[in-house]
């Protein structure tokens, strides 16, 4: 874990330690804090022997992004974050 800045222009940097460069990420804002999850560089290669769907990206995506900020908000919750 790391406390970071957050610049005028909303720009944080993540610490060398972290091991984190060139690479996108999720961020999901959960109340008052923020979750960030790194993104494969190749994504659908990566699940593409594992994710079996009809659905598209999109769907995918958004699917995700609800179910992480449901649970991300229901854990801050039950810690009392909230």
């Amino acid at each position: 874990m790391a406390v970071v800045n957050i610049d005028s222009r909303g720009r944080l940097t993540i610490p060398r330690k972290m091991k984190v460069k060139s690479t996108k990420a999720i961020i999901i804002p959960a109340g008052s804090f923020f979750i960030i999850i790194p993104i494969p560089p190749e994504p659908v290669k990566y699940a593409k022997n594992w994710l079996k769907t009809s659905r598209t990206r999109r769907e995918l995506k958004k699917m995700a992004e609800e179910l992480a900020r449901k649970d991300t908000v229901k854990r801050a919750k039950r810690r009392k974050q909230l």
